[in-house]
């Protein structure tokens, strides 16, 4: 009995040598990629302490002849939403010359009839019906709005200046369009922030796409517009000149690349890369609320899972051979595309973390039974620990800054534990998009992977 208990305590002692051996690795691995990440987020925030500009008043916006602007709005399966978003729009946009378009599927008789009735009351809604049935891609929609436009601009005599895009559940800031105006004399592409709404009774998922976008249109693009990169665009609540959608197309009717899960952020690189003018536009209205996009996004895990999974998809895994780095030698637009493809990356360096902290209760466990200690780290894991750890700590601080500033105090803090559950759905979202990636080259066509939209009773602004 004595040899085979010896024999026992030998196996238990050597798979615990193991375990700390792979703890130390899996360790190694996830503090240097957290470090690398965390010193990359940092000198984003250093650059635009320096490079910050308040938003500009509404009150200072000049008079100018109005532009023709076409609002273009893709939609597939959105007939519980599209009607009160176009009546939404046409009674709050503050603009004298502008038309919607918005493309349906003949397979998807309910959108149709929604937005037929809405163009029956008012005649500046037109209807695109898509050839085939649905769902293709949003960029093959836009595509057939494009071609409906330019086929009215042709008989009408009076060409569009530009195209605004939107999705069938964004509320618009009657101030939008005027924006626009203002900013397309000079540039070929605007965007405006996006303000997501957060739902009270889900606030841990939905409340997510606040806090990242507070980041994003609050930090990240303006330091991305300073430093001259190309500027991805969001989808919505941004506007593209026609002349610009011209030299997209070349001798074709398609400037939006059909075959693109994300083809807004692709479209913004495609017109940096032409030399054009690109500008993020940061407004406020005399009660103080942003001119931005609003509205609802995911709430729940799996929608949220495959949303940001085509995202993932498009950006950070089809972009490395769709959109390339940017040229040799322009150091900020390499940095900010390897920025917008570190996605895998930190999900890796998120899943090593987790399974650092599992492997590290495993094994004070392993040693407390077995009467030992944990082996200590080294002096540099310790000093590399320290300094993720306040990295972290300035990290959850910008971001609850960021989205208190937008959303109250009181998301602010609720964007504390909203950061694990962020990481929980970039870490499925991963999985998913390196699934549906695979498939793409395999030659499976992309799909339109969207979700259920709602539109909110009582909109922002609003008395």
């Amino acid at each position: 009995m004595s040899g085979w208990g010896d024999g026992l305590a030998a196996s238990a002692a050597e798979m615990l040598a193991l375990l700390d051996a792979a703890l130390a690795e899996v360790t190694l691995f996830a503090a240097v990629a957290i470090l690398i990440g965390g010193i990359d987020d940092l000198l984003v925030d250093l650059l635009w302490r320096v490079r910050r500009t308040p938003p500009s008043s509404l009150d200072t916006l000049p008079d100018a002849p109005p532009l023709r602007l076409a609002v273009f709005v893709a939609a597939w399966d959105e007939h519980r939403v599209i009607g009160a978003m176009l009546r939404a729009a046409l009674r709050r946009y503050d603009h004298p010359d502008y038309r919607l378009y918005v493309g349906c599927y003949p397979n998807d008789p309910a959108t149709i009839a929604a937005v037929a009735e809405v163009a029956g009351q008012d005649g500046r809604v037109r209807v695109v019906t898509v050839t085939g049935d649905g769902p293709t891609t949003k960029a093959d929609c836009l595509n057939h709005l494009w071609r409906a436009l330019r086929r009215d601009d042709a008989a009408g005599g009076r060409p569009t200046d530009a195209v605004v895009l939107h999705d069938a559940e964004d509320v618009v800031h009657p101030a939008e369009l005027r924006v626009f105006d203002h900013h397309l004399r000079a540039a070929a592409l605007v965007q405006l922030p996006v303000v997501p709404l957060i739902d009270p009774r889900r606030r841990l998922v939905s409340g997510t796409y606040a806090d990242e976008f507070a980041e994003s249109h609050g930090r990240h693009l303006v330091v991305r517009a300073g430093l001259g990169a190309a500027l991805p665009l969001a989808g919505v609540g941004c506007a593209i000149r026609c002349d610009a959608l011209v030299a997209l197309a070349g001798d074709g009717q398609a400037p939006f690349d059909a075959h693109s899960l994300t083809e807004d952020y692709e479209l913004g690189l495609r017109i940096g890369a032409m030399g054009l003018p690109a500008c993020f536009a940061r407004w406020r209205d005399p009660d103080g609320a942003l001119v931005a996009t609003r509205a609802y996004f995911p709430d729940t895990i799996d929608a949220a899972v495959r949303q940001k999974a085509r995202w993932v998809t498009g950006i950070a895994l089809s972009g490395w051979d769709r959109t390339g780095w940017g040229g040799r030698w322009r150091w900020a637009e390499r940095w900010m595309r390897m920025r917008d493809r570190r996605g895998p990356l930190a999900v890796l360096a998120l899943l090593a973390a987790y399974l650092a902290l599992v492997g590290f209760t495993l094994s004070l466990a392993g040693h407390a039974l077995a009467g030992g200690t944990v082996p200590a780290a080294t002096p540099a894991m310790r000093l590399m620990l320290m300094v993720n750890a306040g990295l972290l700590g300035w990290r959850l601080a910008v971001r609850a800054r960021s989205t208190a500033q937008e959303h109250g105090w009181r998301e602010g803090w609720w964007s504390l534990p909203r950061a694990l559950v962020g990481n929980i759905i970039a870490m499925l979202a991963a999985r998913r998009a390196l699934a549906r990636y695979v498939a793409t080259l395999r030659g499976v066509p992309p799909r339109w992977d969207k979700t259920v939209h709602r539109f909110p009773d009582v909109l922002p602004g609003d008395a």
